[in-house]
């Protein structure tokens, strides 16, 4: 079970959205466990229309899979693929887009779209997510790479365990880091009271993030984010830590209000850039993507003000 307090700036909204957003399940998966009885507002039950106050607490509970995760070859709209070749395929992910498969997870992923445009994938790795290497959050958006021979997968596995590759993301934050450029470093593990959150925990996984300030806004900062370390929600873990969330992130503390106010569903976070040594080639090879629309709107809008 998953317990989260609603925040003020979710008031209002249905019971199905809010949870979607607090726990980054898609809203159908919510609406199947609200018909099941596994989500609980303040302890009663309720519907997928129950409207949320805003400081209640919010229980979840996933029930134990049936099965195992399989493919299920699928076209995905939106996912743009940069580069193709022998050994790897490029993706520039939208968000609401899964890497791969998984349990608690019944939206569309990377590796079923490139099974139904016929790509074919490195058999190496569990089947759900066979070639793939690294993960961008649900909704992150952004560059990944994909192994499609099986030396491409053990090169850019030990690429990425060795922290060769060069993974820069652009973040919009709430507020203002001060300094304007830093590094945070502090361990990373699983949240003890929430099954789908991460947080800063002794014991936790050692975890670098290394920033720099683009652009600053009326109560919000653009900042370029370069890896050392990829734990899971890295990058909204240490944003949280030093006071300063990713701006439509409520599962990390955001301000939902600012959210609106730029129009934005999801946290500001892309993968911007992906930089490695060709397992081919050797040769090394960069690789860009485009902000998509709601995070450029967002900007816009900020610029405006």
């Amino acid at each position: 079970m998953s317990i989260h307090l609603v925040p003020d700036g979710l008031a209002g909204q249905r019971v199905d959205s809010a949870a979607a957003r607090m726990t980054g399940l898609s809203r159908s998966r919510i609406d199947d466990l609200i018909a099941a009885g596994h989500v609980r507002l303040d302890g009663r039950d309720v519907t997928k229309s129950t409207r949320v106050l805003g400081g209640e607490l919010l229980e979840v509970t996933l029930p134990e899979p049936a099965s195992a995760v399989t493919v299920v070859p699928r076209e995905v709209a939106g996912v743009r693929i940069v580069h193709d070749d022998a050994d790897i395929v490029v993706v520039d992910k939208p968000a609401g887009v899964a890497a791969h498969p998984s349990l608690g997870w019944d939206g569309p992923s990377v590796t079923e779209h490139l099974a139904a445009a016929g790509f074919r994938i490195s058999t190496s790795g569990a089947a759900e997510r066979q070639g793939v290497v690294q993960r961008l959050d649900v909704g992150t958006s952004g560059l990944m790479v994909v192994a499609k021979s099986e030396r491409a997968y053990t090169l850019l596995k030990r690429a990425f365990r060795d922290r060769t590759v060069d993974k820069v993301y652009h973040a919009l934050v709430q507020g203002f880091p001060d300094p304007h450029v830093g590094t945070i470093d502090a361990p990373i593990g699983r949240h003890p009271g929430h099954d789908w959150k991460m947080a800063i925990v002794d014991g936790g996984r050692h975890s670098v993030t290394h920033y720099d300030t683009l652009e600053v806004f009326r109560g919000a900062t653009l900042l370029e984010v370069h890896l050392e370390t990829g734990r899971t929600h890295q990058i909204r873990v240490h944003c949280q830590a030093i006071g300063h969330p990713c701006v439509g992130d409520p599962l990390y503390g955001s301000d939902p209000v600012l959210a609106a106010r730029l129009g934005l569903e999801r946290q500001w976070l892309h993968a911007v850039e992906l930089g490695f040594d060709h397992p081919g080639s050797g040769e090394q090879v960069r690789f860009t993507a485009p902000y998509p629309d709601d995070l450029a709107g967002a900007l816009e809008r900020l610029r405006n003000d």
